[in-house]
């Protein structure tokens, strides 16, 4: 992708969240390293379904590139490929939606091994959608010798068998690193080790918990999906034994179906937790919103029903007080913390300790349901 200044575009479809929406536009496009230079916004009813704006919206966008000399164009919806490839022509130049943008994130982001597989995957399956292209090389290519070789394969067929055939490898190769990870997981599992799974938004602070709990060192940012690879660290707490702890990618509004299928595997770790600590930015305006995006996720991948507990961090920004807060239960429900300067890290350790000896207890009261945690969410 190309990394010269850019033209944002976001249109409210009266959806709710749109100013809050926009704000993350510009953070996706500054941690994918794309200058802005400008941000068009515009209303309406529904999508155009030639290119997905306006016609007089489309003229405004083209002439605010030229006026801004941007070569870019990225929009904050999900473009389908007509739409794509109409606007493109349109504005003369070539045109980002928010699918291929996280995708270019989470390619830049990948370190390990299977991280990088998991994006090939994910960039892959969303590109096989793009190949309706008024591309010159896609005519037939004959087959065969002489007059009874038929027409042969367009390159557009070509083009979708070679994906196929790569995505086909890519599987393989990732199911082997699932189930290696499912090995590990039944080596826990023998040691009846208490395990835990750090989730939420990205840039909710996930990270810099992790390390805070584990010193683990692990890459920690003030940026979106600073962190891809799941880590995984044992923990000793008093009275509790061994727990393991992992850090997991971070969620995003509408995170693309694509990621979510490539990165199943990973995701897995959150599945067979114990406990979930649902890390949320005390300290975002969007952060209810941020909760409801979340919990979507989890509903998706099949963790919605694992406990948790709700850990509001950065609580040094808004003035918010370290500590714990309890449900009807008297269980410890949400904690207070800022894992940057620490205040409020050993409540938590206080809330780890109870879920672990909580899940050996042959009488532990009913959990909390979904609603009840999101209502509690909002009492801050």
């Amino acid at each position: 992708m190309e990394r010269n200044g850019a033209v944002l575009v976001g249109l409210d479809f009266g959806g709710g969240g749109y100013a809050e929406g926009l704000e993350e536009l510009a953070l996706l496009a500054a941690s994918a390293g794309i200058r802005t230079l400008a941000l068009v916004r515009g209303r309406r009813d529904r999508p155009d379904p030639g290119h997905f704006a306006g016609s007089g919206k489309v003229e405004e966008i083209k002439g605010v590139l030229q006026e801004q000399g941007a070569s870019l164009a990225v929009f904050n919806h999900d473009l389908s490929p007509v739409q794509e490839r109409n606007l493109e022509k349109a504005l003369g130049c070539p045109v980002v939606d928010r699918t291929r943008l996280i995708l270019d994130i989470f390619a830049q982001r990948a370190k390990s091994h299977e991280g990088k597989l998991q994006v090939e995957l994910a960039q892959l399956q969303h590109a096989a959608t793009r190949l309706v292209r008024g591309w010159t090389h896609l005519e037939r290519q004959r087959g065969g010798r002489g007059f009874l070789g038929g027409m042969g394969e367009t390159q557009l067929e070509v083009d979708r068998r070679l994906i196929a055939t790569r995505v086909k490898v890519l599987k393989v190769k990732l199911g082997e690193f699932q189930r290696q990870r499912e090995v590990q997981r039944r080596a826990r599992a023998r040691g009846r080790s208490f395990s835990v799974s750090l989730v939420g938004y990205t840039n909710a602070g996930k990270s810099t918990l992790f390390n805070n709990l584990t010193h683990a060192g692990a890459f920690a940012a003030d940026r979106l999906f600073a962190t891809l690879d799941t880590t995984t660290r044992r923990l000793y707490l008093p009275e509790a034994g061994n727990v393991t702890i992992s850090d997991t990618v971070g969620f995003i509004r509408n995170l693309p179906h694509t990621l979510v299928a490539a990165f199943r595997a990973t995701l897995e770790e959150t599945i067979h937790a114990d406990l979930l600590l649902h890390v949320v930015d005390a300290a975002s305006e969007a952060r209810d919103s941020q909760v409801e995006d979340v919990a979507k996720v989890l509903v998706e991948i099949g963790a919605s029903a694992i406990p948790q507990i709700l850990v509001w961090n950065k609580i040094d920004r808004n003035g918010v007080q370290p500590g714990i807060d309890r449900n009807e239960y008297d269980r410890i429900c949400r904690v207070r913390l800022s894992a940057k300067t620490g205040d409020g890290v050993d409540g938590l350790r206080r809330a780890l300790i109870e879920a672990a000896v909580s899940r050996t207890s042959p009488a532990s009261p009913p959990k909390p349901t979904d609603s009840q945690k999101l209502g509690q969410a909002a009492e801050v």
